[in-house]
């Protein structure tokens, strides 16, 4: 099966957009919506989508742990202070 190259969620395209835009910003590579994207090294164009992963996680974890009364999930502070969601769903039963 071939991959499609339609999104998910036509609605998020934007949003995805400016995050893109967002993040490369933050990480010093100005002007990047209207950059050609080929003349940026491997390097800085997978800087930039790492990035937006770790945010996007970053937030869904935030999600996570604002919802008071949820069973079955639980958060744990790794050792580099960053959370993470463990499950104890028993899966396969």
């Amino acid at each position: 099966m071939s991959r499609s190259r339609n999104p998910v969620n036509p609605n998020a395209e934007q949003g995805l957009e400016r995050l893109k835009i967002e993040t490369a910003a933050e990480l010093g590579l100005q002007n990047y919506a209207n950059t050609y994207k080929g003349a940026l090294t491997s390097a800085d164009n997978g800087r930039v989508g790492g990035h937006m992963v770790r945010k996007m996680i970053e937030a869904q974890e935030q999600r996570f742990s604002g919802s008071a009364g949820t069973t079955g999930t639980t958060g744990a502070t790794s050792t580099t202070g960053q959370q993470t969601i463990t499950s104890k769903h028993n899966i396969g039963s």
